[in-house]
């Protein structure tokens, strides 16, 4: 007879392998959902609506549609038949979707089949995947347009796809598919006229989404880490780390435009880093400066993107959807004149520094 002690040893145990039992039950279920309606698709598309014009193929949907819901439930009715048909479309490459479906499942991949560019649907299925994003946190990366938001966005096709190549065969990141303007940091709970006090204090206090806002694989290091030159201390409001691109990342907090004085400020900081911590088998330190303003006027008479520096503008508040879509395209577009040839410059430090 055992014990109490033992009885509730064992109990925890016999827990403990039922329920991993049922995560990877409930992991195999989504898997063969998703290949199963990917089959459909495929079978939809392939054998009944090459063969008939459009309006008999939606009348041979609707009525195939309506037998299998009534014998296998809503899952197999008229409008989730057009979804796998749409779902093959984008991705009639099997070997695609059966690799994404192990961390993917079929609801993030209806997120993600509206997505016409095949380039952003791809850029968010590897993050998605990289992150293990929820389906709400992915909605949510979409509808606040993280993509276009992303400096990767911003790049030659031919670059996108060689730098998103990288990510599916040996999951490794660049900078640019990190580094964002704006950020959008809504989730704060902070006073309208705030200070850097502030500001710092309400990051830390919602730290893991603001980590997820930042993108993948960052880590929280220290704040205010202190480092000391000469007879002078100085404070880095945050110190992390990115697990990807293998190198430490400090963030900046300001809640002025960006100024000259920043610059000089995160390179003392990114200088004493490289010197001092960075290890042998680490990346160049990066610098994140987050203003309440960014002048591209200003920004484009520094070199910053060859001293590993990213400056970037923060909202607090997402302001409504269309104004939300110019802002991003003006910042687009005034990029795109500020660095013209970022990534045929024939500087080759620059160039190792956007694509290592």
């Amino acid at each position: 007879m055992l014990n109490i002690t033992e009885q509730d040893k064992l109990l925890a145990e016999l827990r403990s392998l039922i329920d991993t039992s049922k995560i990877r039950l409930a992991r195999t279920l989504n898997q063969e959902m998703t290949i199963l309606y990917w089959h459909i698709g495929k079978t939809i598309q392939t054998e009944i609506l090459k063969f008939e014009k459009p309006e008999y193929g939606e009348q041979t949907i609707n009525k195939i549609g309506a037998i299998l819901r009534s014998e296998y439930g809503k899952g197999f009715g008229p409008r989730v038949l057009r979804r796998t048909i749409s779902f093959y479309n984008c991705y009639s490459d099997f070997e695609i979707v059966s690799t994404a479906s192990t961390k993917l499942t079929w609801s993030h991949f209806v997120e993600l089949i509206p997505i016409k560019d095949k380039l952003k649907r791809d850029f968010y299925v590897e993050m998605c995947r990289l992150d293990s994003w929820s389906v709400r946190t992915l909605r949510e990366k979409i509808g606040k347009m993280l993509y276009e938001r992303t400096a990767i966005s911003q790049q030659p096709e031919e670059v996108i796809k060689d730098s998103l190549s990288l990510v599916k065969s040996e999951d490794k990141l660049i900078p640019t598919l990190l580094l964002q303007d704006p950020y959008v940091i809504d989730f704060l709970n902070i006073p309208q006229n705030y200070n850097e006090s502030e500001l710092e204090t309400a990051i830390l206090d919602q730290i893991g989404t603001f980590l997820l806002e930042l993108g993948v694989g960052f880590c929280f290091v220290a704040r205010q880490k202190r480092i000391t030159v000469g007879n002078e201390d100085f404070y880095m409001d945050l110190l992390l780390f990115n697990r990807y691109l293998k190198r430490m990342v400090v963030v900046e907090l300001k809640t002025t435009h960006f100024k000259p004085a920043h610059k000089g400020q995160m390179e003392l900081y990114l200088n004493w880093l490289d010197k001092h911590e960075r290890r042998p088998d680490e990346d160049s330190p990066l610098g994140i400066i987050l203003c309440t303003e960014t002048d591209q006027e200003i920004i484009k008479l520094f070199d910053l993107v060859s001293n590993n520096i990213h400056v970037a503008q923060y909202l607090t508040v997402l302001p409504p959807r269309d104004i939300f879509i110019q802002k991003i395209q003006n910042i687009i577009s005034k990029t795109k004149e500020t660095y013209p040839l970022r990534l045929e410059t024939k500087n080759t430090e620059s160039k190792q520094i956007l694509c290592d």
